[in-house]
């Protein structure tokens, strides 16, 4: 006789999976002995006072997770379930430094560079290009996308970027991937592990980072006043160099065309070399028309051009791509032969229409006037109040700017006064990627304004006037 009580009030659990968890308690603590035979399914609903067909469901969920076994006409038996041992015990205290910790973020004020304002994204036409795509793509929908994303997606992509970017490629030569990281991370594994590899410094740390957690041999190059610094790149050598020449990060500065040529040319002078071009928020350009990108001046095969929809459409859709010269794609398809795309087709399909139907187009021109005018008044607030004691690298260009401020203050103590004030504030040396890299005795702070409301600019200023002088 198994023995324990049934619950049939309302308000309890369904009456089968009491059955169900009575009994592997039962059995997992071995009350009842191994190869038993347990009661006949009519047997057990008498003794409960229950429906067969309670019984029913209990025994057939125990059987699927393998704690009974079933001999055909003669009934359920007990299986030999094999016993924890005391040191795999679970530990029910979970590590402190794995906690992660929630911040209120009402009443905070952004000044980031990673953000971008979602207050005009045209939702509404967002979802009829879902539709569309869904209407006409439901057999793609249906199935696994093509390694590289769906070709259809890919020329779309192709025909826009060679109109504005002057970008020249196939649809072919195009990743479309889940963001920039996964696809450098993708072309770096395709590299020997002893390739050398050269980055701006300052410049985005997560890339740094992900190439040297690959591994390879990693050197930032310093700047100069057009860039990346010519006599560094030649004594470094590398055979990878990622630069964002059309608004350099962090600092902004926009790459002339003699330096431009420069590059090339390096790139040229030993087989195997490349120029990765990260061009990041180029569509993002004020006063003046857009800077055309390095690949479009590359006659050799020689520039990976990467681009993102993360700035002008939202972060959270994760859509960016690569454009791959020949040598490389060849090695990327035998590479990838069973790759399984990782991107969101109904997101990729919308996009081919919010392109193809002009929206992405007026978004991009609507969002344009709207930052323009955001950075504007951001910068006259911060000339009329800080007046001689910052120097803006004002160049009309992207969603931030770099600032030097006069202060007595250390980077710790603004870090610690922004937190204190509620100001989401990024320094410099957030992007400097060697230790010994000198810095001016001034402040210097990347400014974004993508993210601020235009009525927050006033309390954004006077929030960081007591972040850097009190």
């Amino acid at each position: 006789m198994i023995y324990f009580q049934i619950d049939k009030q309302g308000n309890a659990k369904y009456i089968y999976k009491q059955i169900y968890e009575n009994l592997k308690k039962l059995i997992l603590e071995h009350r009842i002995p191994l190869g038993e035979k347990l009661p006949s399914k009519r047997e057990l609903a008498i003794d409960l006072g229950v429906s067969i067909n309670s019984v029913t469901n209990a025994y057939e969920q125990l059987l699927a997770e393998g704690y009974i076994f079933a001999i055909e006409r003669k009934g359920y038996y007990i299986e030999n379930i094999t016993d924890f041992d005391q040191q795999t015990q679970r530990n029910a205290k979970f590590p402190s430094e794995l906690r992660e910790s929630y911040t209120n973020e009402e009443d905070w004020i952004s000044l980031s560079h990673i953000t971008t304002d979602i207050s005009m994204f045209p939702f509404q036409e967002w979802l009829k290009c879902q539709q569309q795509a869904i209407q006409y793509h439901q057999k793609e929908l249906a199935q696994i996308s093509h390694p590289q994303g769906p070709f259809t997606v890919r020329k779309t992509i192709s025909n826009m970027i060679a109109f504005t970017r002057g970008v020249i490629c196939e649809p072919e030569q195009i990743i479309i991937g889940s963001g920039t990281q996964p696809l450098i991370s993708q072309l770096m594994d395709l590299q020997p592990k002893n390739s050398i590899v050269a980055v701006e410094n300052p410049g985005y740390s997560r890339i740094y980072r992900l190439l040297e957690s690959k591994g390879l041999d990693v050197t930032p190059i310093s700047l100069d006043s057009q860039g990346i610094n010519m006599e560094e790149l030649k004594r470094v050598n590398p055979d990878f160099l990622f630069i964002t020449p059309s608004h350099q990060f962090p600092t902004g500065k926009i790459m002339p065309i003699s330096r431009r040529i420069e590059l090339l040319n390096w790139s040229t002078a030993e087989e195997n070399r490349y120029i990765v071009e990260d061009d990041y928020d180029s569509e993002f350009k004020y006063d003046t028309d857009n800077i055309p990108s390095l690949q479009s001046l590359d006659r050799n095969q020689r520039v990976i051009y990467t681009g993102t929809f993360s700035k002008t459409l939202l972060p959270s859709f994760r859509i960016s791509y690569m454009v791959l010269p020949p040598i490389l794609l060849r090695r990327y398809r035998e590479h990838y032969l069973d790759w399984i795309h990782g991107s969101n087709s109904l997101q990729l399909f919308a996009l081919h229409y919010f392109i193809k139907n002009g929206e992405y187009k007026k978004h991009i021109r609507r969002m344009n006037k709207h930052y323009e005018e955001k950075r504007k008044k951001l910068v006259i607030k911060l000339k009329e109040k800080f007046m001689n004691s910052i120097n803006i690298q004002d160049i009309p260009a992207g969603l931030h700017f770099l600032a030097y401020f006069k202060s007595a203050k250390s980077y710790d103590e603004i870090r610690k006064a922004a937190k204190q004030e509620k100001l989401e504030l990024y320094t410099i040396q957030r992007f400097l990627l060697k230790e010994d890299r000198e810095l001016s005795d001034d402040i210097q702070l990347v400014i974004g304004f993508a993210n601020i409301k235009p009525e927050e600019i006033d309390e954004a200023v006077e929030r960081l006037y007591r972040i850097i002088h009190s």
